[in-house]
């Protein structure tokens, strides 16, 4: 693990979101034998309800399904669907769908090998870091065909997928509630399949809030975000390139608005190798520093401005950008009701360092289909209630030092020094990689994984102020 955060896939202990792998499958073998008698008595479907098929939902069903469990995923739109995303698989992404056995079904999307950061008049190409456990490359994949890949991978498992059912409302539990501080218990959600119109409803013994960042499921049970911890915004599009197959992809770390004043946020190109490229402008700030930054304004000075080898301009655009807001940091919650566990997106599990959520969606499912399947052997709500704390070990103090990050870059004056500082050294820059993309090493301490306690330490302080 790195240092008290990270999870590693097919770690011994059950802390980790890779922890899915062990305890998911040890209950496999009592799947079959309990299921009869725990319907009988439950009078339920299914034995898990997963309300959204995207990384998150998926990568939950898929783990669930594998173990023996009946699984009913619906998912509101029909695959493939267009998704609003930079479309970057980072290598914490990449070793969850090989773990989900998804390695060949990347082989023919593009691959690349690191990060080329670029500001104030400088680039430096940063290698993916070397690691025990997550490989050394990632993908650029459109989420148009990445999310129908491990959506068809579940339902090969076993998972029924409901596409086009939209999940309207919850069924809740009266007669059991919940905790002052938790989810309320839930049935199972009263669904609209959208072709014809017919509203039904589907119960499970458990239920999965997996609907995305605008979770309306989640806030109909009660969720909600935390304000004053870091939100995102982001606005991409697809633009013809001939530098569509650039071995790197490129982050620019000095974004400007039309005024040319540096703005909290950055660029990026992502070549997708099959003559396109994804384009898009993400802010990070706490406390709405960027309200009054017009998005698409700003993307249009980012095309304007970045090189010109990539040829990008109005006309190689592939269509009109699309964006929306994006909550981090596990912002969103209450995450955890008597039967009921949110994961991914609508918890706002983004890494607020860098904007990545697809690797934080596979692995929350993960870890939260490791405590369904313990749950659903016979521990009951108990175990349930263990994901929140193995969030906590996987993401918390992690995540409190992203967030004092985000703050930090909040501030114009000190990003600006950040950043030349950084661009004129290597080596720090590839050890900020290695931290921000989540990468240190279980048992090595380097300079990333010291800057990183370092951090951790100011963070400890932080969050006891």
């Amino acid at each position: 693990m790195a240092p008290t955060s990270n999870p590693e896939p097919h770690a011994s202990s059950s802390d980790g979101a890779g922890a899915t792998a062990g305890s998911a499958h040890a209950t496999a073998g009592s799947a079959h034998a309990t299921a009869g008698s725990a319907h009988a008595t439950a009078g339920s479907a299914h034995d898990v309800l997963v309300i959204g098929g995207g990384p998150a939902g998926s990568s939950c069903a898929y783990w669930l399904a594998e173990a023996g469990w009946d699984v009913v995923v619906v998912e509101r739109k029909r695959f493939p669907r267009d998704k609003t995303c930079g479309d970057g698989l980072t290598p914490r992404s990449v070793r969850q769908l090989q773990d989900m056995g998804l390695a060949g079904a990347l082989s023919g999307a593009h691959r690349y090998e690191g990060l080329r950061a670029c500001g104030y008049g400088r680039q430096l190409e940063l290698d993916w870091p070397a690691h025990p456990s997550f490989p050394s490359h990632g993908y650029v994949i459109t989420r148009h065909d990445l999310d129908q890949l491990v959506a068809e991978r579940a339902a090969k498992a076993g998972a029924t997928v409901r596409q086009g059912t939209e999940a309207l409302e919850p069924l809740l539990d009266e007669a059991v509630g919940g905790a002052a501080d938790g989810l309320p218990a839930c049935l199972g959600a009263v669904v609209r399949d959208k072709d014809s119109g017919q509203r039904s409803e589907v119960r499970a013994r458990y239920v999965v809030v997996a609907d995305g960042a605008n979770s309306r499921f989640g806030r109909a049970l009660g969720m909600s975000r935390r304000r004053g911890w870091p939100m995102g915004m982001a606005l991409r599009g697809y633009y013809r390139s001939a530098r569509h197959d650039d071995p790197f992809i490129e982050s620019h770390l000095d974004i400007r608005d039309a005024s040319g004043a540096v703005v909290p946020g950055y660029g990026w190109i992502f070549p997708l190798g099959d003559g396109r490229v994804n384009v898009g402008v993400g802010l990070l700030t706490v406390a709405g520093r960027w309200k009054g930054v017009n998005t698409s304004t700003l993307l249009d000075t980012f095309v304007a401005q970045a090189p010109p080898a990539w040829g990008l301009s109005p006309e190689a655009a592939c269509g009109p950008a699309t964006g929306g807001k994006l909550p981090m940091g596990l912002a969103v919650g209450p995450r955890v009701g008597p039967n009921v566990v949110a994961i991914g997106d609508a918890t706002g599990s983004i890494n607020p360092f860098n904007g990545e959520g697809i690797a934080y969606g596979y692995e929350t499912g993960r870890l939260a289909a490791a405590c369904l399947g313990e749950a659903l052997s016979g521990a009951g709500a108990p175990a349930l209630a263990r994901y929140e704390q193995r969030l906590e070990d996987a993401y918390g103090l992690y995540y409190a030092v992203a967030r004092a990050f985000v703050e930090l870059i909040s501030h114009p004056h000190l990003m600006q020094i950040c950043i030349r500082t950084g661009m004129h050294s290597h080596g720090l820059m590839a050890m900020l990689l290695r931290v921000m993309a989540n990468l240190m090493r279980p048992s090595e301490l380097g300079s990333a994984e010291a800057a990183y306690l370092a951090l951790a330490s100011l963070g400890k302080l932080l969050r006891r102020a």
